[in-house]
């Protein structure tokens, strides 16, 4: 259904932001779907950007955190994270920056919760669940073979 007010389509954009922050990418190829045409979708974005309410380096800041503290993603997993939020490339390199020994205590503490669900495996399905996993969310080689190293598996997966 193609709508044509320029002040629909900022009320969507603005029902859309009430539930969650969102990318102006997002914002747009939601706008997009709903029909708005791409001259309303444009005048309300930059409507929404000019109030404040549309931000992405904010947004970023955000994502971070939720991939970091919340998710406990490893630095190349809370990249992606930001990506698929619509984020572009050069805000999302610009807001993360490696620390590995975060990184680490992430991967620690994940390792931890995860063995709790896995006491009657044995250890080789331990290691090598425990090792995709991580993979999975993002860890670097480097950092899981240290995790592991601290919960006494040996290297070799």
């Amino acid at each position: 259904r193609l709508t044509d007010s320029d002040n629909d389509a900022r009320l969507y954009a603005l029902k859309l932001l009430g539930y969650r922050g969102r990318s102006e990418r997002e914002l747009r190829e939601r706008l997009h779907r709903k029909g708005f045409h791409h001259d309303l979708i444009d005048a309300a974005l930059l409507s929404l950007k000019k109030a404040g309410l549309i931000d992405d380096r904010a947004l970023a800041g955000n994502l971070k955190r939720q991939a970091f503290e919340r998710k406990l993603l490893g630095y190349e997993g809370a990249r992606s994270y930001m990506l698929k939020r619509g984020l572009p490339r050069h805000v999302v390199e610009s807001s993360l920056t490696y620390n590995e020994e975060a990184e680490l205590e992430h991967a620690l503490k994940l390792v931890e919760k995860k063995l709790a669900s896995m006491a009657n495996y044995p250890a080789k399905k331990k290691k090598a669940r425990l090792w995709n996993f991580l993979v999975r969310r993002g860890y670097s080689s480097g950092v899981i073979r240290k995790a592991m190293r601290d919960f006494n598996f040996d290297e070799e997966v």
